[in-house]
């Protein structure tokens, strides 16, 4: 039989030896080390330093940093809020889902590379899971449609959001204000868009506009026409798999 993949979730956490040092508190400085330099600079040996414990230390709560990873996202989607839908309304809660995630992200622009590479399989992950798949249960979905809903509205979260935090960290790279680093980038696309003029005469439009507003409506548009698509597709009574008609299977 197929051994199953490793992951830190399929077995349960050491009790600490040392009073001063715990898996949470490896974890919440593994973020901190995250949040302040990224993924690349996330070390065994400077986690280690940054906590003033030795690497026996850590391992005995943490094998290697992939074990790690694992927890540090788990932490994130902790931060995520997703209300009862049977309390909410599924498309209150969905809503409240996709921007929290959004925030959260925001936050630790760093989960996006992880979120998109690795299977979620901690308790607060198990969580939004569950409700989400609650969520549109309750809309009308039934069988693996929960599941594609469910793909749809994270594909959109992190599709919509990962160019914002991209444009962040460009501007934090540059040394310029986000105003600034747009007016600098404008000349740049003036000349190599001289042969669309309807493009340059679309991007002057933005000039004038609060960048940070303009992303936030954009975003709001996109989620309100994802609801309205999954609103939809629910009128039309047909399941996406079968053909059968959506009545005749609850």
């Amino acid at each position: 039989m197929q051994q199953p993949i490793d992951s830190v979730w399929t077995r349960e956490p050491r009790t600490s030896k040392s009073p001063t040092l715990s898996r949470g508190q490896i974890v919440r400085t593994a973020m901190e080390l995250l949040d302040a330099e990224g993924v690349d600079a996330l070390s065994m040996r400077r986690l280690g330093a940054k906590l003033g414990a030795g690497a026996t230390s850590i391992y005995w709560h943490v094998a290697h940093k992939e074990e790690l990873l694992e927890l540090v996202m788990d932490e994130v989607y902790g931060e995520v809020p997703l209300p009862d839908p049977e309390v909410a309304g599924w498309e209150d809660a969905v809503t409240v889902f996709a921007y929290g995630l959004r925030d959260a992200l925001f936050k630790h622009p760093w989960a996006v590379s992880l979120i998109t590479t690795r299977p979620s399989l901690g308790p607060n992950a198990m969580r939004l899971s569950t409700r989400m798949a609650a969520a549109f249960g309750r809309a009308g979905f039934t069988g693996l449609e929960v599941d594609y809903a469910g793909a749809a509205l994270l594909s959109y979260v992190l599709g919509a959001t990962a160019p914002e935090i991209a444009w962040r960290s460009m501007v934090d790279r540059s040394g310029l204000s986000g105003e600034e680093l747009a007016e600098a980038l404008h000349e740049t696309v003036r000349r190599a868009a001289r042969d669309h003029p309807d493009l340059i005469s679309r991007h002057e439009r933005y000039r004038a506009q609060d960048a940070d507003v303009t992303r936030a409506v954009g975003f709001d548009f996109g989620l309100t026409c994802l609801l309205d698509g999954l609103r939809a597709r629910l009128a039309r009574d047909v399941g996406p798999l079968t053909g059968i008609d959506r009545e005749s299977r609850t």
